[in-house]
């Protein structure tokens, strides 16, 4: 009673007045330093007495039940340290180490356990949303990982909208898309978001059901609605979106109607594209090329667009938008029934460079029709300079050309471009490969490794390489560069510092191999 007494009697009046003596010091004012922390403690004790508990919110719903089984005990352990980044990570720039990055290894784990049907370790869930909140290309694959009850979680934080945002909204699911009237509900209220993804979850289901449920509202959407709707139809296309495709020819907006152009010039056999053959034939065959004179309102229509970029002339421009469109089955006869190989060998008058902008052209088509036979053709041997290609000397279109052939024939490809090319220009290549680069692929790749090591070169000059080798290369290359190695530490015709960067570099690449077989068979589910 005494403290509280002299507290009262301090001439402390408020809360404030005590941290303003605080601050300023009690020799301005009347009391002690003791009289001061007694106020202090009289008014804490006052505050908290007088709080009223506040009234308790409701609990929330429970997370739905995933059925799925959880990764093995070990195989979550692995999750755990992925998550954290241990395992000496690089920095970025200079000199990494020999330690393996391990946050580069995590969208290999999370592809390969939703490929054998793992639900994520409850505990992990957190943490996988932040990992997918800083790495929007984790997002696919951890969403997946974390299901119904990731959603259900993410609804409590702030920082996870995204994934609230990435299809399935607040309600933890989409409806199935055989549920009509929950489907349409969906459509007409949902959140933009949501309305994407439920056009791909119905669209995958049937496509068909996806252009009548566009049909209903497209009308009243927004230009920019409009072509991101357009532009997710690109999955599935089929002969019969073409009515919808070709009505929207005459939409409002220039880019919905160059959209709806090229995706109606990825169906050979739409009007659209025996139209553009027409226009394509008359302008290219055996006597020579021809470009337009004009651009009429048929192509403006047609989606041709009709002011070319900075430094490219009309008529070619025109040219060779027309050639792209048109199907590419219509050449053969034009050529008197020769193949792909023997038309783009044919010699083209040069005198208006009519050559590389044909040639451009059908890589374009090419890659839309997704025509291995023409793409095959256009890439020309690997072996061949560059400058030589029939088709392109520009590495990202040859990219795009290779996507187009069979997995076995694109390795196949890149395997003799390397042994033709070293490594240098081939990165870009490498990204269209499938994982694991084996086989010829994969000894092309240490092969040329091997080859610029010897050759005296720095290493950082292929990080980038060694980077991507790292993540793709076949965990059964690791028994062969552990003698490169061996190598790379006792070169002699290297300077001290680039071979202990070598050295540096395939220690790393095979511990990164090593991991990754560990964790693939982590993952293996047990008999």
């Amino acid at each position: 009673m005494t403290a509280t007494a002299t507290a009262t009697d301090s001439g402390y009046g408020n809360w404030d007045e005590l941290v303003g003596a605080a601050l300023l010091g009690t020799e301005r004012r009347q009391g002690s330093p003791g009289a001061l922390l007694d106020a202090a403690a009289v008014h804490t004790l006052r505050r908290r007495a007088g709080l009223r508990p506040a009234q308790a919110g409701p609990r929330p719903e429970p997370a739905p039940h995933d059925p799925r089984p959880a990764p093995p005990e070990a195989a979550r352990r692995r999750l755990a340290q992925l998550l954290a980044g241990r395992g000496g990570a690089g920095s970025g720039g200079g000199r990494r180490g020999s330690a393996p990055d391990l946050t580069e290894l995590l969208p290999q784990w999370l592809a390969a356990a939703v490929r054998h049907g793992y639900r994520a370790p409850a505990a992990l869930v957190p943490a996988l949303l932040d990992a997918a909140r800083a790495r929007t290309d984790l997002r696919p694959q951890a969403l997946a990982l974390a299901g119904a009850r990731g959603l259900w979680l993410a609804r409590f934080n702030p920082d996870w909208r995204f994934a609230l945002r990435g299809g399935a909204g607040g309600s933890g699911e989409l409806p199935a898309p055989a549920d009509g009237a929950a489907v349409e509900r969906l459509w007409q209220e949902g959140l933009f978001a949501e309305r994407v993804a439920l056009l791909g979850a119905v669209r995958a289901h049937e496509p068909a059901a996806a252009i009548r449920l566009l049909s209903t509202s497209w009308a009243t959407e927004r230009a920019e609605d409009r072509l991101m709707f357009l532009d997710s139809l690109r999955v599935g296309l089929a002969e019969e979106d073409e009515p919808f495709l070709e009505a929207a020819l005459g939409d409002r907006s220039r880019n919905v109607r160059a959209t709806a152009a090229e995706l109606l010039s990825a169906l050979p056999g739409s009007a659209l594209a025996g139209r553009m053959a027409r226009r394509a034939l008359a302008c290219v065959g055996p006597e020579g090329v021809t470009a337009p004179a004009e651009c009429d309102a048929g192509m403006l229509r047609d989606g041709v667009v009709e002011r070319p970029p900075a430094g490219r002339g009309e008529r070619a421009w025109w040219l060779g938008q027309l050639v792209e469109a048109a199907p590419l089955s219509c050449w053969r006869e034009r050529f008197g029934g020769l193949g792909p190989a023997q038309i783009v060998a044919l010699p083209v008058a040069e005198g208006e460079g009519w050559r590389e902008e044909l040639h451009a052209a059908w890589c374009r088509a090419a890659v839309r029709q997704r025509d291995p036979e023409w793409s095959k053709a256009l890439l020309g041997s690997a072996a061949a300079p560059t400058a030589t290609a029939p088709g392109t000397a520009s590495l990202a279109e040859r990219a795009k050309l290779l996507s187009v052939l069979p997995e076995g024939e694109r390795a196949e490809w890149v395997a003799e471009f390397i042994r033709a090319h070293g490594l240098s220009e081939a990165f870009q290549l490498l990204g269209v490969c499938v994982v694991p680069w084996a086989g010829a692929l994969g000894r092309a790749v240490v092969d040329a490794l091997d080859a610029a090591r010897e050759a005296g070169s720095y290493p950082w000059s292929f990080s980038g390489v060694m980077g991507l080798a790292e993540r793709c290369l076949d965990p059964a290359e690791a028994d062969r560069l552990e003698s490169l190695t061996a190598s790379s530490r006792g070169a002699a015709d290297t300077s001290p510092g680039a071979a202990a960067y070598w050295a540096e570099a395939f220690e790393r690449l095979v511990a990164t191999l090593r991991v990754r077989a560990s964790m693939l068979t982590e993952l293996t589910p047990p008999t």
